[in-house]
């Protein structure tokens, strides 16, 4: 077993050897693409720090028309904290709220000169859990608490809602479409690389095959040959895209990041670094064994 391990490892080396050019067109390729594609996932990684941060102002407040007892905040607090939508309850009485406008009016806060409290109703303001920090979620825990009539005047950012909704889709779905593309422009290059290389040694591969060698047996160097040169292809990318963050990235995000409230940047943690390795390793493997169809019969 040990000694046919050998003969496999010695005949991918000679491979390696024989087509050195087409060996590092093979491995840049891979490489090129993934760093592209890793670049692109730090930047959405830190652009979604920023969404997750917009979420946190994610509220739906219900105004009361009485100020209600201690003992009725303390029910409808453990009511509304029951929902499973609900992470956080907190009661605005109408001097909380008057202080709050008062701050927010500024040098102009002099214009409620002769107003009281009284002008403006009670509030439990409503924080949500993070997975339902959505349109969705919003929309579940408004349909629960209207089923009470002491909820019945709510309020939410409905249209701030519409347009988060959208622009987190579209993140998703520019970043599913962008990494699908340059994945399958990856693999169609290699494939194509790696057959050049089965042209230049179609007449060793019909030998093998006349001489009794199993399909097999033919096809397992060059397999392992993809394999390795698309896990060199992801080491490279994981170095390229740690230049690139260090390079680009880094300076350029964090004025981003700091007018947003975020005070850090994020790169590539170690599971997508792994991640990424495995996808040139898989992007390999499937580009030889896409060109060895035409050569060897499976």
């Amino acid at each position: 077993m040990l000694d046919r391990v050998r003969c496999l490892m010695r005949r991918v080396w000679r491979n390696l050897k024989q087509s050195p050019v087409l060996c590092t067109a093979a491995i840049g390729t891979v490489a090129v693409a993934l760093t592209i594609i890793a670049f692109f996932g730090i930047v959405v990684l830190n652009v979604q720090q920023v969404t997750r941060q917009w979420s946190q102002d994610i509220q739906v407040i219900a105004y009361l028309e009485q100020s209600p007892s201690a003992s009725q905040i303390q029910a409808w607090t453990a009511k509304i904290k029951a929902m499973p939508e609900v992470e956080k309850v907190v009661f605005v009485s109408r001097d909380e709220a008057f202080r709050r406008f008062q701050k927010r009016l500024g040098p102009d806060a002099e214009l409620l000169e002769g107003f009281g409290p009284e002008i403006l109703p009670a509030a439990m303001e409503i924080t949500l859990k993070p997975p339902y920090r959505n349109q969705a979620g919003v929309g579940e825990l408004v349909g629960r608490l209207r089923q009470d009539a002491n909820f019945s005047d709510l309020t939410y950012e409905q249209e701030w809602l519409t347009r988060f909704d959208a622009f987190i889709g579209l993140l998703k779905l520019g970043g599913v479409i962008f990494g699908g593309f340059l994945l399958f422009a990856a693999l169609f290059i290699v494939a194509n690389t790696i057959k050049l290389t089965l042209y230049a040694r179609r007449d060793e591969i019909e030998i093998m095959g006349l001489v009794g060698g199993s399909s097999m047996y033919i096809k397992t160097p060059f397999l392992l040959e993809g394999a390795l040169q698309g896990l060199v292809g992801g080491l490279l990318a994981v170095a390229g895209a740690f230049g690139l963050f260090q390079w680009l990235l880094k300076e350029g995000l964090a004025g981003f990041l700091l007018i947003s409230g975020i005070g850090h940047i994020l790169f590539l943690s170690l599971p997508q670094q792994l991640l990424l390795v495995a996808a040139g390793t898989a992007l390999g493997l499937l580009g030889s064994a896409a060109s060895l169809r035409k050569f060897v019969r499976i």
